[in-house]
């Protein structure tokens, strides 16, 4: 199954509940995902568990976020200076539109047609590959899932495991494909070989460089980076010039607020006690690494986000994917149902918001409200508390349009109120309803296929048969037998 990157953009995206359909059908991509998240999540409960202090570490990362943001703007000042003084250059951009023509401009001051990548979520959420393909520089990934995706004309579907949808046998079939090796196994080894080949030669001829940013330091002006495999190392250090794209909300105050944001992040990410690859860098240094720096700092709506105080708390996300890993719909459903490249419980809130929410609303109702999200959340951002309170947007949204009156949904909604005001109503109701579901109730007892609204359900799963009697009419009848009285 293909992705392309207009079906990842949440203006043309599906609706949730369309777009999930096609993935629980799938179950070879559902067994991979539900393979994937388990290991991780193994590996994260007995690191977790090895730490005595992790409330502590989760109490004292959620307020060095939220006082980044409530002085979000004297950080990014302080940040640009100090980045500025060591040799960067820091560019602002308002919106993706003007993000991805400084990035074009930088480019072409550079004479660059071809560029090698770190894998950044920033730069898919602003479509940055398929802009600069368009205006005629080449874009190589080269983190390895993303090789696999880009390769493979797929999208992510995870935002620390992006191809966490594909197994190796799968990965196998795209590389000998694209990289012309009739007779690679799907040994994962072997797998790596091929694209550290595929890779070598990238990064050894193509002198500029595009990176994301896990954290910026106010402090010192510093961005850091971590990662798993080194190809980031090697983007850092081999390319003449350097392109960081973050968003604002990356800010941190303090070098030392690292000592606590690493320690969580890579035990919540990967279920690491840290990332084999750390990298920080401050400026330019001269004869040592890229010797022209600049750093893009996105806003595209993060601005409008931070103004309101509930929402604000979507910005502390350190993109660790932990609510994702131990969330019930998205083991269910993987990424590519929620139509952005933030997917899952982080993305249910953040793509909504981001979009003002003129789009992507589905998604706030793309989870059970079980919580768990937010109890694993490193930072301590209340997501369900988020969800309800864009719920409630969309509702008064959709108050306003008068063809929504006559939706299936919400009629059934006023006749439910109706209903439940009245006990006879009710009572009535029941009968009604144990007359017409079981004209659909085999004799197993479940019902497999309901007409109209009623197939939203069965689409996915059975519904079981309205009993012959309900516990009210059980409890009268009881009621009325000689010695059951008060028993």
């Amino acid at each position: 199954m293909n992705y392309s990157h207009a079906e990842l953009d949440p203006r043309k995206a599906l609706p949730f509940p369309k777009a999930v359909l096609p993935v629980l059908r799938n179950p070879q991509l559902r067994k991979n995902v539900a393979h994937a998240i388990d290991v991780i999540q193994t590996k994260r409960a007995r690191l977790v568990a090895e730490k005595d202090d992790w409330q502590e570490l989760r109490t004292a990362a959620s307020a060095i976020r939220a006082h980044a943001l409530e002085n979000l703007g004297a950080y990014l000042e302080q940040f640009e200076e100090r980045c500025t003084a060591a040799g960067g250059t820091v560019h602002w951009a308002a919106d993706a539109d003007e993000a991805r023509r400084i990035i074009l401009d930088l480019l072409r001051q550079e004479k660059a047609s071809e560029v090698i990548k770190i894998k950044t979520m920033t730069s898919a959420e602003i479509q940055l590959n398929p802009f600069l393909e368009a205006n005629g520089v080449s874009a190589f990934e080269t983190d390895l899932a993303e090789i696999i995706l880009q390769l493979g004309g797929e999208e992510p579907s995870h935002i620390v495991v992006p191809a966490l949808h594909v197994n190796r046998s799968q990965v196998r079939e795209i590389f000998a494909r694209r990289m012309g090796l009739k007779n690679l196994s799907d040994d994962p080894k072997e797998l790596t070989n091929a694209a550290r080949t595929y890779l070598r030669q990238k990064f050894l001829a193509i002198p500029t460089a595009i990176s994301g940013a896990n954290f910026l330091i106010a402090e010192t002006g510093s961005v850091a980076v971590v990662e798993s495999e080194g190809n980031g190392r090697m983007c850092l250090t081999l390319p003449r010039t350097m392109i960081t794209l973050a968003g604002i909300e990356k800010v941190l105050p303090r070098f030392q607020d690292l000592e606590v944001m690493l320690q969580l992040l890579a035990r919540s990410a990967t279920g690491e006690r840290m990332n084999p690859y750390t990298s920080l860098w401050t400026g330019v240094t001269a004869g040592d690494g890229p010797q022209s720096f600049h750093v893009v700092l996105l806003d595209n709506e993060r601005s409008s986000i931070l103004a309101k105080a509930k929402q604000r708390q979507t910005l502390k996300c350190i993109r660790c994917a932990a609510c994702m890993n131990a969330c019930p719909v998205y083991r269910q459903t993987g990424g590519h149902a929620y139509g952005s490249v933030y997917p899952g419980p982080i993305g249910a809130i953040l793509t909504p918001q981001l979009m003002q929410m003129k789009f992507a609303q589905s998604l706030p109702y793309a989870s059970s409200l079980c919580g768990a999200c937010y109890e694993v959340c490193p930072v301590k951002i209340n997501i369900p508390d988020v969800l309800l309170e864009l719920r409630a947007q969309v509702v008064n949204q959709e108050r306003g349009r008068a063809a929504r009156y006559f939706d299936p949904m919400y009629v059934g909604l006023r006749v439910a109120n109706l209903l439940f005001a009245k006990a006879w109503l009710f009572h009535v109701a029941q009968r009604l309803g144990r007359i017409g579901l079981g004209l659909y109730t085999r004799k197993d007892g479940w019902i497999h296929s309901l007409p109209g609204i009623g197939a939203k359900w069965t689409q996915t799963r059975d519904l079981r048969g309205l009993p012959d009697e309900s516990f009210h009419e059980w409890w009268a009848k009881r009621g009325s037998q000689p010695g059951k009285e008060g028993k």
